[in-house]
């Protein structure tokens, strides 16, 4: 039997999304990168990526950059080619405490049922300062005043 790898289901999805966060704080992507197409465009809030070889690339740079890494989808939609979800991420790197990081991303599948286009949305600093007892407040307080 040959495997396709193509992402046919919501229950397919998070079980694979979930198994990459399930291996004692260091994720494993090895089963889901044969679901990403090999002209993936990944963006998020640090950097834009093209390229399934760039691709796996950066989730190597994120294992070897994390002590600790968790994640849990909260809230997931799956339309025709479109998969929608809210998550929360535990991390922890060299310098920084334990930090929770709130995001969704938008994931779009190809005629092949694979990942060709993911976009990640979070506040990467904003959520790591609220960790942050001293900092936190201030951070909080010069975002509302430039920005609020």
């Amino acid at each position: 039997m040959i495997m396709s790898f193509r992402i046919e289901s919501k229950e397919q999805f998070v079980e694979l999304w979930t198994n990459i966060y399930n291996t004692k704080g260091k994720p494993d992507w090895s089963h889901i990168l044969p679901y990403y197409d090999e002209k993936i465009h990944f963006r998020d809030s640090i950097q834009e990526i093209r390229g399934k070889k760039e691709f796996e690339a950066m989730t190597v740079r994120l294992v070897e950059r994390s002590n600790d890494l968790s994640m849990k989808i909260v809230n997931i939609v799956f339309e025709e080619n479109i998969i929608f979800f809210e998550w929360e991420m535990g991390l922890s790197f060299r310098k920084t405490p334990n930090s929770k990081v709130f995001g969704a991303s938008r994931i779009k599948l190809n005629d092949k049922g694979k990942i060709i286009e993911q976009r990640d949305y979070y506040d990467l600093w904003g959520d790591i300062f609220d960790n942050i007892p001293l900092i936190a407040k201030g951070y909080r307080k010069f975002m509302s005043k430039l920005f609020g």
